[in-house]
């Protein structure tokens, strides 16, 4: 059977946090489709979006593979908001001094399953990477992130990164996280962190004390949170444009 033809199940690893039931009445084709990439060497490629399909909307998965050459750099910036399942995937290779930048927020609210899964490779030297994942939650919904970072043999000097925070908002609203390193190279700088926790109460207090309403210092914590996945955006007019959509997404949470 092949891969077109066949539905992957909350069994394999890479799907088990997944919607098992939107997964069982997916199109295998639509599932198992990759849109690709490349990145000239030297050059500069992004992709900025949000997924904000409404209740109504199934699920969507949309998955990449990107090649960046020699001394390329290439940037991803991505909110979800919508959608009862969503799944953004991507798989990066990366040459030589090439980078790869990533920032991803998910919003969630009733029972939406929200996720992103990265795969980067490290396939030759002085190449970097740096991830950086936000999860909103609140109601019953979930917010996952999956990323795998390789380095290749000889691939030395390599620098990657990610992190991973969840912050959740209500009772029965949950995160999940799976970092995995896979390092075949001895010089190298890999690293990554997850918390996942409510809103710091102390904070909270310290700016109510000076004056703000108890709601508006919980908005202002939530915005600077979700703020640090789009930090990194060259494209300041796109970071913009997501985080405004993140905050409007949030006049419908309990905060």
């Amino acid at each position: 059977m092949t891969e077109a033809a066949t539905l992957p199940t909350t069994r394999d690893e890479d799907w088990r946090y997944a919607d098992s039931e939107f997964l069982a009445a997916a199109n295998p084709q639509a599932i198992n489709h990759w849109r690709t990439l490349t990145v000239p060497a030297g050059e500069t490629r992004a992709r900025y979006s949000e997924e904000s399909s409404g209740a109504q909307c199934p699920g969507s998965v949309e998955r990449y593979r990107v090649h960046v050459e020699r001394g390329g750099r290439f940037e991803a910036f991505h909110l979800v908001t919508g959608g009862r399942y969503v799944r953004h995937e991507i798989e990066v290779t990366l040459e030589e001094g090439a980078h790869f930048e990533f920032g991803g927020v998910t919003l969630g609210g009733d029972d939406k399953v929200q996720e992103f899964v990265t795969r980067v490779i490290h396939a030759e030297p002085n190449a970097t990477s740096n991830q950086v994942v936000r999860a909103v939650q609140w109601g019953k919904s979930t917010g996952n992130f999956l990323g795998r970072i390789e380095v290749v043999r000889d691939a030395q000097k390599t620098d990657a990164a990610q992190n991973f925070r969840a912050l959740l908002l209500e009772r029965g609203a949950s995160a999940n996280t799976k970092p995995e390193l896979e390092i075949f190279a001895d010089d190298v700088k890999c690293a990554h962190g997850a918390a996942i926790g409510a809103l710091d109460e102390t904070a909270g207090y310290y700016m109510a004390a000076r004056g703000l309403p108890p709601e508006v210092a919980r908005k202002l914590q939530v915005q600077a949170f979700i703020a640090d996945a789009f930090a990194n955006c060259s494209n300041s007019d796109a970071a913009d444009r997501l985080l405004e959509g993140a905050l409007l997404k949030l006049d419908g949470a309990v905060i």
